[in-house]
């Protein structure tokens, strides 16, 4: 049996802040924030994580989010803000308005907070992850209001579909620019490469007209779908923090503004270097897009481990209201509320059976197969599934509290750490775009001043390559996105890591170690032996011992009724059927008494067992053992023990 233990919240849960951000997006935006955050007064250590766009901070005394704020908008990224919305009794006037607006607003990580008397709502935007609802719920009983109940405004599908709208975003960004570069690429690619290309060019648009061409192909291409590295990338320029869109910008932007020179002002450029550039600046800007769309894709992907453990929990519960039974949403169930479970329904929070009884699949959190048995005084847990029996429990722990909700917070931690191999990573991308730049510079000196003729050509073209090769987005994103997809593609294997760090030290493993023969099993019970004494048929006894079981709800009893219909063995109607817990289960087949059950069933029934003994203990060395018996009136005892135990795989 397996005990089920609550994961303790450790101390790093407790004092850290998470704050979600946009605008990263390269391994030198995480590097100066980290170091923006680490500079804020009170902060002990920073921690942020390119591919969950999330910064964890632990805070030395009381968080100061607001100042925490201040520094990422400082170096140019923007906190996540999310709305949360309070049902607020007790107000009567407007100056109970101002007084509960007030209260919300001294709240850390507050950014703004609006009261409706009409409604009774409160409607707070605060940072994403740095403020608790309770918090807020808290405050306002401070300034003497209740809270009715607390909803958020903004959930994990609203976030999802953030993340699924800038892919979309992307996608289109990608498709127009790429329609626009290739003819730019193809007309300019082709007069070097295919013979004729050029002179047909000549004859049909002439160069000036097809001058004109270009630039317009290519200065849509940049100040369109290529704006957003501006937005970016110019501002980070200005504070002299450049990042990976700052080389984007310096390397299209000298290609482009270079080809514009060429175009309309030839007689300002030594004599044979007015040449252009149009389609290189075109195709730095789709190339990079298409990064940036690769990239959103895999972050997408990555999330999808949470989802499917945010997935095990169901919507709605069943509570007990006035003596009915109304359906609720999970978010308003308490602590104390009574709780009606139905066969095949999941469990929506931890709590503790009342009464009725039934098999629960708590395969989700042990591992093991086999349904447990609950009844009055048992726990359940939150996310496993009821089989065929109905009870109600009381509700013991709810929202974050619930052992499922401890177990998405591990995952969510995991997923967001760093591994030690990225604090190399940090250390070089603190100076790689900067040492970038000064490589840059320099190539286009030495071209410029050592370069053969045309040596401003070759210089700028030759600048503009370290520019945009030299891209510190691979360094930043791999690691990252490395431990999201080993620990989501875990995770759906049933393997959870309560660590990233776990995952750099798996490889040097030379052994594994399993706690429970439910890691290697199938995940259901399988009948896979059956021996009788002498004088019996088989086919004969499974058909009494499967007409009996089909009456029962056990899941040992749904395998051997599963082990019938397979062998085509007919089952005939049973009666009088009595089902004993931790024995077995007795009734009438055919005219004839039968008993199913453990062998102190059978041992309590007089039934000697010796012959099989052998047998038992060579099945108990190699898997799990039921042993079920038969005793036929009408014909006198007689003893059919059967073995069941699990395959492994």
């Amino acid at each position: 049996m397996t005990a089920l233990t609550p994961i303790e919240k450790s101390a790093s849960f407790s004092i850290a802040t998470d704050f979600g951000i946009d605008g990263m997006t390269c391994a030198s935006c995480v590097r100066r924030v980290e170091k923006a955050i680490a500079a804020v007064p009170g902060v002990a250590s920073a921690n942020v994580n390119l591919a969950t766009e999330r910064a964890t901070v632990q805070f030395a005394g009381a968080p100061d989010t607001q100042a925490v704020l201040r520094a990422i908008e400082k170096v140019g990224y923007e906190p996540k803000v999310e709305t949360q919305e309070l049902d607020i009794e007790g107000m009567t006037c407007a100056s109970c308005v101002s007084r509960v607006e007030k209260a919300l607003k001294t709240v850390p990580g507050v950014t703004d907070a609006s009261v409706n008397l009409a409604t009774e709502k409160a409607t707070v935007r605060l940072v994403s992850g740095a403020v608790a609802v309770a918090a807020l719920e808290a405050s306002v009983r401070e300034a003497g209001y209740a809270v009715r109940k607390t909803a958020a405004t903004e959930t994990a599908e609203d976030a999802e579909d953030h993340r699924a709208a800038e892919i979309r975003t992307l996608k289109t960004l990608l498709i127009f620019s790429a329609l626009l570069t290739l003819p730019l690429f193809l007309v300019e690619m082709g007069s070097h490469f295919l013979p004729g290309v050029h002179e047909l060019l000549m004859e049909t648009i002439g160069m000036r007209h097809h001058l004109h061409i270009q630039f317009v192909l290519a200065t849509v291409v940049l100040f369109g779908p290529g704006l957003r590295f501006f937005k970016k990338g110019v501002p980070n320029l200005l504070r002299w923090t450049p990042d990976m869109n700052s080389l984007v910008v310096l390397g299209t932007t000298a290609a482009w503004g270079y080809s514009v020179v060429a175009t309309f002002a030839p007689g300002i450029l030594p004599s044979g270097t007015a040449n252009v550039y149009y389609e290189a600046a075109a195709v730095i800007v789709t190339l990079i897009l298409l990064g940036r769309y690769l990239e959103a894709r895999a972050k997408g992907r990555t999330s999808q481990a949470i989802k499917r453990l945010i997935g095990l929990q169901p919507k709605t519960a069943f509570v007990s209201h006035g003596g009915e039974f109304v359906e609720i949403q999970i978010s308003d169930v308490v602590v104390g509320d009574v709780i009606r479970i139905r066969p095949g329904e999941k469990i929506p929070v931890d709590g503790t059976v009342l009464d009725g009884s039934s098999y629960v699949d708590e395969s989700m959190i042990t591992g093991e197969p086999v349904p447990v048995q609950k009844a009055a005084d048992s726990e359940v847990v939150g996310g496993t599934i009821n089989k065929t029996g109905s009870f109600t429990f009381k509700a013991t722990k709810v929202g974050s509290d619930t052992l499922l909700a401890q177990i998405i917070k591990m995952v969510e931690a995991a997923q967001g750490s760093k591994l030690p191999i990225q604090a190399l990573v940090d250390k070089v991308t603190g100076w790689f775009v900067p040492a970038v730049i000064l490589a840059a510079v320099l190539t286009f000196v030495a071209w410029y001043a050592f370069g053969p003729s045309p040596a401003l050509s070759f210089a700028l073209v030759n600048a503009v390559a370290v520019l945009i090769i030299a891209c510190p987005c691979a360094m930043g994103l791999a690691t990252p996105t490395s431990i999201m997809v080993g620990t989501g593609r875990a995770a759906e294997l049933g393997i959870l890591f309560r660590k990233g760090e776990a995952l750099q030290s798996l490889r040097e493993a030379d052994v594994v170690a399993l706690d429970k023969t439910g890691t290697l099993t199938k995940g259901r019970p399988e009948l896979t032996d059956i021996i009788v004494s002498d004088g019996f048929n088989a086919d004969e006894v499974m058909s009494f011992v499967a007409s009996l079981e089909a009456l029962s709800e056990h899941p040992i009893a749904e395998a051997i009724v599963s082990a019938a219909k397979s062998k085509g063995v007919a089952l005939v109607p049973a009666k009088d059927f009595e089902a004993t817990p931790g024995f077995g289960v007795r009734g009438v087949v055919s005219g004839l008494e039968v008993l199913v059950g453990a062998d102190r069933a059978l041992v309590k029934r007089k039934i000697d067992l010796s012959g099989f003994a052998a047998d038992a203990k060579r099945q108990r060395a190699a898997a799990e053992v039921r042993q079920p018996g038969l005793s036929a009136s009408a014909s006198g005892p007689g003893r059919m023990p059967k073995r069941q135990r699990r395959r492994k795989t």
